[in-house]
Order: structure tokens, then sequence, then C-alpha cells
């Protein structure tokens, strides 16, 4: 029990430790996680995406990831492959551990999407934003106050308990391509895109001052991604596989795998009076870590998706349970707000 519970002690500072950042298993879900060239080109006007993790399910202590993103169109055109603008609002909550130490960060994001060719486009990104860090290190229970018949928190600990609550700025950039093979980016029959993209998060690298008189840098984080994405020629069938590959100081993180859709219903999406509705299964994989089991709905515009992390690494050992995901975004291919009003 004790070393469990030095685990989740430690758990909980790891974030600090490390200044590292919050992650989900959904990637691209949330698309301005990946690169903030991505805000603005998806098919449609408008986006907006709720993201919220629950993770360590069978631990004693929670850990909760949420994040809130919505992007925007300014000059697209339904008909041509011009170029065109778009921006981004995006805020996450991170909190866990029994310090119930906090991560709170919002940015506005700003992105140019230029033509390359008939059905290619290159979007450049700036992100600039802010953050928050606290936590409460009273909470914490160290081997120094086990009493042999259990924790006393009235014992001194010898360690210290300040931790301060601090604000920062932060600035991010990338670069994002697109190919649509539909030739257009409201194309459906036998459609096929690829996606691949280069970011670098926190470029300033902020200063992070956890405790009075010491501080460090939050590491800059390095993402590079690729999505492939196709329709199986005459069938209601189509497939996404995808690889995303994050650096961040001396740590690592690797996902890919893909999902199988199957169409109910397909869409019109030169009118925009029709979406396509769907369900789509599979699995990820985070390597050395986890198995992802994914299901995917989409309908009329929605996307909601469900994941559940199968740990299978060591730390399967501390935790009975994996973590569980869930995601909710709307896209709105209707009647753009900041359309052209020349292209209809």
């Amino acid at each position: 029990m004790r070393k469990l519970f030095l685990f989740i002690a430690s758990a909980g500072m790891a974030t600090a430790v490390s200044a590292q950042d919050l992650h989900f298993s959904q990637v691209l879900q949330s698309p301005v996680l990946l690169n903030p060239g991505a805000v603005g080109v998806y098919d449609g006007w408008e986006r907006a995406v709720v993201h919220h993790r629950n993770q360590w399910l069978g631990s004693n202590t929670q850990f909760m990831s949420t994040a809130i993103a919505a992007d925007v169109t300014f000059f697209k055109d339904a008909r041509r492959n011009t170029a065109y603008l778009g921006t981004g609002l995006s805020f996450y909550n991170d909190v866990g551990g029994d310090a119930k130490f906090g991560i709170q960060t919002g940015a506005v994001t700003f992105s140019g999407i230029l033509p390359i060719g008939a059905a290619s486009q290159l979007s450049l990104g700036i992100q600039a934003g802010f953050g928050s860090r606290k936590g409460d290190m009273s909470k914490l229970l160290y081997e120094s106050q086990w009493t042999g018949a259990g924790f006393d928190p009235t014992v001194a600990s010898g360690e210290g308990d300040a931790l301060n609550s601090f604000q920062y700025l932060d600035a991010s950039t990338g670069i994002f391509y697109q190919f649509d093979g539909g030739q257009s980016t409201f194309a459906r029959n036998n459609d096929m895109k690829f996606q691949a993209g280069f970011a670098v998060y926190h470029a300033n690298s902020p200063q992070m001052k956890y405790r009075a008189g010491g501080t460090e840098k939050l590491a800059r984080k390095y993402v590079g991604m690729m999505n492939y994405s196709m329709d199986l020629p005459s069938t209601s069938w189509s497939f996404d596989v995808q690889f995303v590959q994050f650096i961040q100081g001396g740590h690592y993180e690797t996902i890919f795998g893909g999902l199988l859709r199957k169409r109910f219903r397909e869409a019109t999406k030169q009118t925009g009076f029709s979406q396509d509705a769907s369900f789509g299964f599979g699995s990820y994989v985070r390597m050395k870590d986890a198995i992802i089991p994914t299901v995917q709905i989409d309908f009329k515009g929605f996307r909601f998706g469900l994941s559940y992390d199968v740990t299978v690494s060591a730390m399967r050992k501390a935790y009975s349970a994996g973590s569980i995901e869930l995601s909710l975004s709307y896209t709105n291919f209707h009647h753009a707000l900041f359309k052209r009003r020349n292209s209809w």
C-alpha cells in the first residue's frame, strides 16, 4: 500500500518535474494540439471541439484533461481552391494528482492557407497564448510521515511545501500540407486525402517558476504528423491511418493506427444540404505504453469519438484500469458566417 501511495504522490508531481504537456489519444480530434497550421484546414466553414480524458481510472486519485477549441475560416470559396484565412481559439485544463497540480492554457491561432496546385494546399499557422500552473503541496504525504500504523499528516515531513502559482506567455508555429484527391475541399466521390505537418510548440521556451528562487524552461515540443484517408472505390467503406510523433525535452511519444468506416448516407458537400453518416472502428497504439480501441460516429456534421487506453507497459502494475476518452466535434457545412458573398 505504501509503495502504491508513494507512486500516486510522485505521479501527481510528474507533470511539474518534467514540465511536459497534456496529451490525448484521439489526436486528430484536437488538431490545434498537433499543428497551428491545421487551423482552418478542413471541409466546411466553422468547427468546434470538446475533448475530455480521464486517465488511470483504477488509481486512487484522478487525472483529468479537458480541451475546448473552435476555429473559423475567412474568404473560403466553396467552388474553387483559393487562398483563405483561418482563426482559432483554444482552452485546456489539466488537473491531477493528490497535489491537484493544475495547468490551464489558452491560445489564439492565425493561419494562412494557400493553394499550390489544383488539389494541394500549404498553410502556415502562428499561435500566441498564455499558461497558468498551480498546485498544493500540503496535500501530499511522504514516507517520513509513516508511523507504522498509517500516514500522519501532522508529522513534519521535512519537505518544502511551497509551490508557486505563476503565469507565462507562450508562442508556437507550424506548417501544414494537404492533398485532396477530390480536386476540391468539398468533394465526395471516391475521395482521398493526405495530410502532413510539422510544428514547434513553446518556441519561446517560457520560464517555469515552481519554487521561489528557482526557474526552469518549458522544453520546446516538436510534433510531426501524417494522415491518409481514402474511400474504397465503388463501396460505402473508407479508412483512415495516422502517425504522430511528439518530442519534448528527453521525452518521446509515438502514436499510430487507423479506423475503418462504414457510410450509411452519402454526403452532397457541393451544396451542403446532406452530410456523411458513418460508423468507424479501429485501434491506435502508443508505443511502449498502450493499445487504444476507438469508435467514431459521424452524423450531420457531428463526430463523436470514444476510446479506451489498455495499458500494456509496466505502469499497469500501479492501477487496475486504463484511461477513457470522449470527444465531440461539430463542423458547419451549411451557411458560413464569413463566406465569400460571390461564391454562391
